[in-house]
């Protein structure tokens, strides 16, 4: 790839080497206030992001609908695109921003400007587990996706679910989307150290297994660049601001456009790519809102 980086190099995040994160609550993906339904297992998950601007209930939403809704917002050169759908939580449905600031709408501009001809559908909900993802399986699939990224977990082990159950329940959507057809794209996260070191590393460490031996395509870190950095994140220190996820977005470029046919009949630039950059995933993080933080 010779063209310019969707980025700069990256920012290192909060903390040095050798500090200790405990306070850092990586995801807020079950809703930010309890009387709406918050983190209770034995829930269906909230409706995604409920801000002003959202438009109808995910519930309510038939995949044809979905469908419609993303395609009114790509150029009508792709309006009969191959459907890339992002599958996940809160930070996928794009909660706090207007639904054009989620991260799959910036996807969906890195794409158009890199002359792709695919269409992003934005199927994620707050508080989504992978259990819940595994129910909704068959939901996706109505869609017909040639690519899926998956973006599922972080609320499981927010719950302190066995580590086993978490990885047994991404094997079978895995596998259930590539029966449908789908590419699929694993999307790895992380948990604070509050946790106990065999559970957060445990968890780290089933993203890259599962890709492994499904032969799947992993992003290492999700909320690589963004986690613990102030300026880009929302008020509760958790969820990304616009800018936020735009380099979200950026990071799942990257990692995807090997997977993707270009076509630039009507595209004269290339698209601005970031700089190669070391990863920083082992170092760790300090969380902004201190002790104590809930979702």
């Amino acid at each position: 790839m010779t063209a310019a980086r969707h980025r700069a190099a990256p920012r290192r995040f909060a903390g040095q080497t050798g500090r200790r994160w405990s306070t850092f609550v990586l995801v807020a993906l079950c809703g930010l206030v309890p009387a709406a339904g918050g983190c209770d297992a034995g829930t269906e998950p909230a409706r995604p992001f409920e801000n002003a601007a959202a438009a109808r209930p995910f519930e309510d939403t038939t995949p044809a609908q979905l469908f419609e809704d993303a395609r009114a917002r790509v150029p009508a050169t792709a309006a009969d695109a191959p459907r890339i759908v992002a599958f996940g939580n809160s930070l996928t449905a794009g909660l706090g921003v207007a639904p054009d600031q989620a991260y799959p709408a910036h996807l969906q501009r890195q794409l158009d400007a890199a002359g792709y001809r695919y269409a992003v559908v934005n199927a994620g909900v707050s508080g989504e587990t992978t259990a819940g993802g595994l129910r909704r399986l068959p939901w996706i699939l109505k869609s017909r996706p040639s690519l899926v990224i998956l973006e599922l977990g972080a609320n499981d082990a927010l719950r302190g679910q066995p580590l086993s159950a978490i990885e047994s329940n991404l094997r079978a959507i895995i596998e259930g989307l590539r029966e449908g057809g789908a590419v699929v794209v694993l999307a790895g996260m992380k948990i604070p150290p509050n946790y106990g070191a065999d559970y957060t590393t445990g968890f780290a460490a089933l993203f890259a297994r599962v890709a492994r031996e499904q032969a799947v395509t992993l992003i290492p870190f999700f909320l690589e660049d963004v986690a613990a950095q102030a300026d880009l994140n929302q008020a509760d220190g958790i969820h990304p601001t616009g800018d936020g996820y735009r380099l979200v977005a950026g990071t799942v470029f990257d990692v995807i456009e090997p997977l993707l046919t270009k076509d630039r009949a009507a595209r004269d630039e290339p698209p601005p790519r970031r700089a190669p950059a070391s990863r920083e995933h082992g170092r760790e993080m300090e969380h902004p809102a201190g002790e104590g933080h809930r979702f």
